[in-house]
């Protein structure tokens, strides 16, 4: 009887989650609040997590308390405030350094089991090197909100490097741009390693290398602003080596900080060590051959870039070859520290593009970058049609299956490896009305239907284990400051910063209690 029994609860929940998957591909585009009836938890393996994202310049804000030194982001933000739509910074952020309290209240009301944060190098070490002192204070805070989250019930996801390099280590040696950063920050993860990994089981190095690599030192719109002279936009940088340099310290730190984690904390820890990507999907432009190539590279040079060498131990042939002496080699003994240096893989998707085969101009040669090296035109457009639906961000647009696309494509290339999407949103139309802004139905949608996507992938045989959320609460969203709506919660700027749950947080508390 309770095989029986057992058959037809495992038979109603795959009967709606196959009703949900036909309405969504039947109506991608029409709100339908019923479907979280039918399409809901149940359909994912019971240990597969859902939470929400965050980091530490986005979100902490007491810039100046607690014994924190300055990140470059701090330095950024105040000497190029024009560079920020709104020409404000992260002093104050969310005050989640004051708040978080009242945010993991929020966590748990709405039902999500994980959160992802990342920890301040520059509040745990103020002067980025460990000889210099650890900062007790900034221990002391994130021991405090490691346990509040334990207590209620959600497990912290630990990011240690977004972005934020402490401005000491950019003045001694450029950050990133210097070999010498690989042991500072070997250092750095030690120290979260022994305070912090007795209770974190989640921890990945760097977040979206190719993001700090590609923003902050080939187009310079990000800290620490670097780029070629001649854009007009950089007073220093070369944006046709840089990008590449950081990209590869960055992938030793973050091998070095993993050998580490592995060979002398994971075993009494118990935990898991990861690096977060981030990826576009891309289509062909058309049916042509040069179409289909030029796809292939973009995504060589945007995920392959990081995941072949972690995979398979140095770059895409695509790079190789295109970059030439420009980009680095991996000693024998760096390729097989980076070969395999990930227990999973965080993955980020937010948009899919076409790609088109660029013809390359002749001067193209005389003035290289990292931004046109792939010879790739990438366009949301084609026959007059956008890939998918407008947001309130205007490089992402909705395209689900994309995240499908993307999920199977590493499965294929890179064998096979436990993902976690680590960040998935979208952003409103800005609004400081309250009202308008907690009824975000675009993003509702948007999160189902990627969340259908997601699902295929399972059932495509990919080895995904979680999606977090970008992001718990609207946020300081770099370049764009305060002007991108990405969160799940409405922040009141103009009213003392206070949280407001928005329809996709409500909707996301119905879906995670079936």
């Amino acid at each position: 009887m309770a095989t029986y029994t057992y058959f037809l609860l495992i038979s109603f929940v795959l009967f709606n989650c196959f009703l949900a998957w036909k309405e969504v591909y039947a109506k991608p585009n029409v709100p339908r609040q019923d479907i979280t009836f039918q399409f809901n938890r149940s359909c994912f393996p019971p240990d597969f997590i859902f939470g929400t994202a965050s980091s530490a310049y986005q979100y902490e804000g007491a810039a100046n308390e607690g014994g924190r030194g300055p990140s470059i982001w701090d330095t950024y933000t105040h000497q190029h405030p024009e560079r920020i739509r709104d020409l404000s910074n992260g002093d104050v952020a969310v005050d989640f350094y004051h708040r978080y309290k009242e945010d993991i209240k929020l966590m748990k009301y709405e039902g999500f089991d994980a959160f992802r944060f990342s920890i301040s190098w520059s509040r745990v070490l103020p002067y980025g090197k460990l000889s210099m002192g650890v900062n007790k204070e900034g221990i002391a805070f994130y021991n405090d909100l490691i346990n509040e989250l334990l207590a209620n019930g959600i497990e912290p996801v630990v990011t240690l490097f977004h972005w934020d390099t402490p401005q000491a280590l950019e003045d001694e040696y450029l950050g990133f741009l210097n070999y010498k950063i690989v042991e500072d920050f070997r250092d750095y993860a030690e120290v979260c390693f022994k305070e912090f990994g007795d209770r974190v089981k989640l921890w990945s190095t760097i977040n979206e290398p190719w993001s700090f690599a590609f923003a902050g030192y080939d187009l310079g719109l990000f800290a620490p602003g670097r780029c070629s002279v001649l854009t007009n936009t950089c007073v220093s940088g070369n944006s046709a080596t840089e990008p590449y340099v950081v990209a590869h310290n960055l992938l030793l730190a973050h091998a070095a900080a993993t050998k580490l984690y592995i060979h002398q904390y994971k075993k009494s820890q118990k935990g898991e060590i990861g690096i977060v990507l981030v990826s576009n999907w891309f289509e062909p432009y058309s049916k042509s051959e040069e179409d289909a190539e030029a796809a292939q590279r973009a995504l060589d040079f945007m995920f392959g870039w990081f995941m072949s060498p972690l995979t398979y131990g140095d770059y895409p042939e695509n790079m190789r070859k295109l970059v030439g002496s420009r980009l680095p080699n991996f000693t024998a003994e760096e390729a097989e520290m980076v070969k395999g240096s990930f227990d999973f893989l965080g993955l980020n998707y937010y948009t899919s593009t076409y790609a088109r085969n660029k013809i390359t101009p002749v001067d193209n040669n005389l003035n290289p970058r990292y931004s046109t090296d792939s010879q790739v035109t990438q366009t949301p457009l084609r026959n007059g049609k956008f890939i998918g639906e407008p947001t309130g961000s205007s490089n992402i647009l909705v395209v689900p299956r994309g995240l499908r696309n993307l999920l199977v494509y590493a499965k294929e290339k890179y064998d096979n490896p436990i993902i976690y999407i680590t960040e998935n949103g979208m952003s409103d139309i800005n609004t400081r009305a309250v009202e308008p802004g907690v009824n975000d139905i675009q993003r509702v949608n948007f999160h189902r239907r990627h969340l259908l996507m997601l699902n295929d992938a399972l059932k495509d045989g990919v080895k995904v284990k979680g999606y977090l959320a970008w992001s718990l609460l609207d946020n300081f969203e770099w370049a764009s400051g305060y002007t991108q709506r990405f969160g799940l919660n409405y922040i009141d700027f103009e009213n003392n910063l206070k949280r407001y749950p928005k329809r996709s947080a409500l909707w996301f508390k119905q879906f995670l209690l079936q």
